[in-house]
């Protein structure tokens, strides 16, 4: 068989239940419900990989690209996060309200619907860093350690 006919591997993939690629997440998971995170399903983390990193951010923001919820050292063989709640063993960083773990979506009034990014990161060995670590600590810690990522974009508007 030639390069040209072989079938490459399946790319890694994220995605909620709750809602699809750029569709509106529910309240639920914003300042104006529960504000717990989403369910989230990972698919085809790479066999090497030896974590799980997790970065959401709203690159929409008036501030700047704001940072709503890093985990990192979730186990790689989770496929499923569920609502509210994060893998045993993982760690949470600071968000950009300087509070530790999930801040759900809560775009001030007047500034639109705003973008909500999900990466995934697949990562071949441990961050180690400590709870309460920050974005650009979890960025430098990942480094060249990413073997493959994925996302997942969800909107929400002050509006809704």
């Amino acid at each position: 068989m030639s390069p040209d006919n072989q079938v490459p591997p399946t790319a890694m993939q994220v995605n909620s239940p709750e809602f699809s690629e750029g569709q509106t997440i529910p309240a639920k998971y914003t300042c104006r419900g529960q504000n717990i995170s989403p369910p989230l399903n990972i698919y085809n983390v790479p066999p090497q990989a030896q974590g799980v990193a997790i970065i959401m951010h709203d690159p929409d923001a008036p501030v700047g690209d704001y940072t709503h919820w890093l985990v990192w050292d979730i186990p790689a063989s989770t496929q499923t996060i569920a609502a509210g709640s994060v893998p045993v063993g993982a760690v949470q960083g600071i968000n950009d309200n300087d509070d530790i773990g999930y801040m759900g979506p809560c775009p001030p009034n007047g500034t639109g619907t705003h973008r909500y990014i999900f990466e995934v990161y697949a990562l071949g060995g441990p961050v180690s860093l400590e709870t309460g670590s920050n974005r650009a600590q979890l960025t430098q810690a990942m480094g060249d350690k990413i073997l493959a990522s994925a996302t997942l974009t969800g909107v929400f508007a002050a509006e809704h």
